[in-house]
């Protein structure tokens, strides 16, 4: 026995309503699908990128975001610590600067950044033995520090130890190849080191 039309007619209009729901919900033939959320870029893929970069420009970006990533110490105390070393270092009060930073690693001693400021004060003091001490603890922690080998390699090169400062900057060339004046750093030294051709 056929349903009495207003229900039927009421049927018809609730499907058509059901069907033009599930319509708008799929998408249109050839649109592109929702794209789910992408998991953060790790560190690991950076330093890959890095290495693979095809222009300065695109290696300058990575390299920022590694920066950015290494500036992160975890603690709100050791980023106020950092900051206030940065204003005193860019103020000349660098034993302020060396003491805040004392603090720094004192609170987050894994933090390799932190190892690598403090190197930096000790560079402007000219004590290069401090210095050169706090980037080895900074390479311990974060052995893809290019920034802290670069450093060393100067360090190396304003006390004349060619072979040492040779190195360093071929561990930071293997990182970070399209690094800024490391290239004619390492060409101006491999002669000495490795000897002239013939």
């Amino acid at each position: 026995m056929a349903a009495p039309r207003p229900l039927r007619s009421l049927a018809l209009a609730a499907l058509a309503a059901l069907l033009s729901t599930t319509a708008q919900a799929r998408p249109a033939p050839g649109a592109a699908a929702p794209q789910k959320a992408q998991a953060p870029v790790t560190l690991d893929e950076l330093y890959a990128r890095l290495k693979a970069a095809e222009d300065d420009a695109e290696a300058k970006g990575i390299a920022k975001l590694i920066e950015r990533r290494q500036d992160r110490s975890g603690s709100a105390t050791v980023d106020l610590l950092t900051e206030r070393a940065r204003q005193a270092m860019s103020g000349g009060d660098l034993p302020l600067a060396i003491e805040l930073m004392d603090r720094a690693t004192t609170l987050e001693p894994d933090w390799s950044e932190g190892w690598n400021r403090r190197a930096s004060v000790f560079w402007r003091l000219q004590d290069h033995a401090s210095a050169i001490a706090d980037l080895k603890r900074t390479l311990v922690l974060e052995p893809r520090h290019f920034e802290a080998w670069a450093a060393l390699g100067r360090i190396y090169q304003s006390m004349d130890d060619k072979p040492r400062a040779l190195e360093a900057f071929r561990r930071a060339a293997a990182l970070y190849p399209r690094m800024d004046n490391l290239q004619s750093a390492i060409n101006r030294i491999a002669p000495d080191v490795d000897g002239r051709d013939l």
